[in-house]
Parts: structure tokens; sequence; C-alpha cells
């Protein structure tokens, strides 16, 4: 009998799942020359995963199989965005001029991340800072303020930076500390509903309805994961917001894609119509966006019982940063990663997306395992993870040994895990699921396709 693995046995206990000795995480960090053990965080929570779906497969009437995760296929899924070529060997388009997203050093000596990527967060963050978008005038700019009083303005303006802090400044942080022993999924009971069993017989999610109303790269990750055991995802997007081409790509494998302008009363109507037959509502918007459109998850816990709602950010769900907005630079800078990763005077970024991704992975194990709580006793059910949440938990893996001049990443590792598709955006190659399953293996049976291919309909 294989011994199951310690991380994956925490992270079962925490989702009120049977502990299996029928998976193997195999392999060892570091995949990505990084001091975390990113590979095995993300084959952990995907082989938490794969547990949950072969719970929901059983409660189907179908027979147990056996589950396996290799560490470095893992750690490739974390760059799956680098990893996509286009027929004609090229990847998909991305802005290679991004000033506005990079660290830049204070009046005090402190390190910011600053972080406008889209077209608005670029003119707020350039007029919080009274400069234009050129890298050296930004740098001046930045060097006028003091590290903290620049983070306050640009929260206060609704713009997103972060300063770099260690480990133990983020934990005495009133934010960090708000969110220091929060698991990486939390699941709350939010309202009552009739059982609703399982009825899978070819896939543990074919019956599954997910509604998809995040972006950018966690909350897509989520439902494209969910889409790999079977689910129905159909991925609302509003048609006038900017987006990351490499990204939609990416994390459109298993979905369909529609428009739908929430400011429209019309639209808004349309979507709760879909709601009502929906099993899952995963978002992203900033805390509180939703309630105002009568969408929070108390609302949908009444007007849809047995409802799962995922709710994705950057900080938390609780804490004065709850409401913050952010991303997976600045996670990783505020928590502390990024002084570890580099140092105090040079912080730096791990070379993945690792709390992105990982993030998401989480998010579809706690999406599943309260699907799981809903066919053993009914309920409807408010799922809630956070980058912050992921960085405080690949701290629980260990950190490795500083080493100066680490090579990069190789992309041969990812070879054995590449496929080809034709795809909206014409044949492409690309990551394929990387969870092994016996009896029902992980696939995407809609191709990627363009943002607002589809009908906003099942």
């Amino acid at each position: 009998m294989v011994e199951t693995d310690p991380k994956l046995a925490a992270l079962l206990k925490l989702i009120d799942l049977p502990n299996e000795s029928h998976v193997q995480i195999r392999g060892t960090d570091p995949v990505i020359p990084s001091r975390f053990g990113i590979g095995r965080a993300a084959a952990t929570a995907l082989a938490g995963c794969g547990v949950v779906a072969n719970e929901i497969w059983k409660l189907s009437g179908g027979a147990d199989q056996n589950i396996t995760i290799e560490v470095d296929g893992a750690a490739v899924s974390l760059v799956s965005f680098m990893c996509q070529r286009l027929e004609d060997n090229s990847q998909p388009a991305r802005d290679p001029n991004r000033p506005l997203v990079a660290f830049y050093q204070t009046g005090d000596s402190r390190w910011v991340h600053l972080h406008g990527a889209f077209p608005k967060l670029a003119e707020g963050t350039l007029k919080v800072l009274g400069c234009d978008g050129e890298p050296d005038s930004i740098a001046r700019a930045v060097k006028n303020w003091q590290g903290q009083a620049l983070e306050d303005a640009l929260a206060e303006a609704g713009m997103c930076g972060a300063l770099a802090r260690t480990r133990e400044q983020w934990l005495t942080h009133e934010q960090g500390s708000a969110m220091s022993d929060v698991a990486p999924i939390v699941i709350h009971k939010i309202g009552d509903s009739e059982v609703i069993p399982f009825a899978a017989r070819h896939r543990p999610l074919e019956h599954i309805r997910v509604l998809d109303l995040t972006r950018v790269l966690a909350g897509p990750t989520c439902a494209r994961t969910l889409a790999s055991h079977g689910a129905n995802v159909l991925k609302i997007n509003s048609p006038n917001l900017p987006s990351v081409p490499p990204f939609v790509i990416d994390t459109g494998h298993g979905k369909r894609s529609a428009f739908l302008d929430l400011e429209k009363p019309e639209e808004l109507e349309q979507l709760k119509r879909l709601i009502e037959t929906a099993d899952v509502f995963s978002q992203g918007y900033r805390k509180g966006a939703l309630d105002r459109k009568g969408l929070g998850p108390q609302e949908l816990a009444e007007t849809r019982p047995g409802i799962i709602y995922v709710s994705i950010n950057a900080y938390g769900h609780t804490g004065p940063w709850s409401g913050r907005p952010g991303w997976e630079q600045l996670a990783q800078t505020a928590t502390g990663v990024a002084v570890d990763e580099g140092s105090l005077e040079k912080p730096q970024l791990i070379g993945a997306a690792a709390t992105d991704y990982t993030t998401g992975y989480l998010a579809a194990c706690g999406a599943m395992a309260a699907m799981v709580r809903r066919a053993k006793q009914g309920g409807s059910y408010h799922v809630e993870v956070s980058l912050t949440q992921t960085a405080n938990w690949l701290y629980t893996f260990g950190l490795f040994k500083k080493i100066e001049h680490q090579a990069g990443f190789d992309p041969a590792i990812a070879i054995p895990y590449m496929t080809t598709s034709q795809t909206g955006f014409g044949q492409l190659h690309h990551l394929d699921p990387i969870l092994r399953m016996s009896l029902t293996p992980p696939r995407w049976e809609q191709v990627t396709e363009p943002l607002g291919t589809h009908a906003a309909a099942w």
C-alpha cells in the first residue's frame, strides 16, 4: 500500500475527504528554479482535485481508481501560458513593453511592485505618480515617494501596487495577521437545500453546470480544471473589459464563452436566469461589487438553493485589504515571497505564476468538495480562496537554499505533457491536463475559443 503524502493528507482533512492511499505524487522540486516547492504544491492541489473527482465518481456508482501526478508536470503547468505555440510556432502575442508591471525603488530605499497592466490601471497609476509611461520617468517619480505613502496612495485611488515585505513584516501587518491562520481553502455553508446526488456515467462532473465570471489567471484556471473532469462551463465576460490573449487562450480549454454586460439590466437578468440552473458560480470581482447587483453569495443561496459560490481574490476575504485589487506579482511581493526569492535589497518574483494557477487548482478542489457535501447532506456553500492564502500555503512546503545564477526553466520538461488541438485561434500546441486518473482521465472536450464566441445560454 502506498503511504499517503502528508501534505495531501492535510489538504484532504481540511476539506473533509478520506485519507486516500491510491494517489501517487512522484518527483521532487526544484523543477522551475525557485526557493519554493512550487511544483510539489501544485501537484498536491491537483492530486486533491483528483481525489475529490474520484469520490464523486464513486458516489455515482463508479469504481475506485488510481491517481498519479508528476511534480515536473505540475511545475510546468505553472508556466502553462508560456508553453503555447500557434501553427507558425510563435507564442500568442503579449504586450512586451510593460513598464508599469515591475519593481521600482522608492525614496526611502523600499521596493514597490506596480501593476498597471490594463489601460484604466495604467492611466490611474500614472496619475498617482504624476509622470508619463516611460520607464525612466516612472523610476524618477517613484523615487519621490516614501514606500508606505505610495502603497497607500495607490490603494486610495483604487490602483494596484504593493511594498516588498519580509515574511516577518507581512505576518505582523494588519492584513497578514488577519490571514495568518486562514486555510488555503475555506468552505462555509451559507444555506439549506435538498440533497443533490451525482448521476455521472462517463465523467465525474458531466451533469455539473459552471458559470465562470473570472479573468487572469486563478479564476479561469478553476473553471478550466472543473471542465477537465467533465463540467459544462460557460464563461461570461464583459465586452467592455480588456484581456490578455495568451491567458485567454490558455485558460479557455473546456469552456464556451459568451459576453454579457452586467451594467445593462436585461443582460443582468439574463445572467440571473442562467444562475437558476447552475451548480457553480465562480467569480473574481472586488468584494461587494456583485452584492450590489444582487449576485452576492447569500442572495444566490436564496434564489438558487444548492449553489456552490466560489470567490477568488488577491489578499483574502477578511482583513482591511479584503476589498483591495491585486495580482500574482503583488501577492508574492506583499507576503514575503519576493524577498525570500531574491532579497530585501533586490526582491525577485518566482519565475512562474505559482500562486495564480495553484489558487485555481485549490478553488476547483474546494468547489468539488462542496459538491460532495451537497450530495451527502444538502446545502449551499461558499468557497473562498486567494493568492495570499496560497502564498501562505507555499511556505509550509519549506524553502530551498539560495543558488546564485540558476539556469532558467528547461522547455524540454514540458514535451511529455503537450498536445495539439484545432481551436478558435487556429492549430495550437499546448499543455494537456497534467493529472492522471485510471478510469476517468481528465480531458477537455471543448476547444479554446475567442471571448464572446457563443451565446449566453446553456
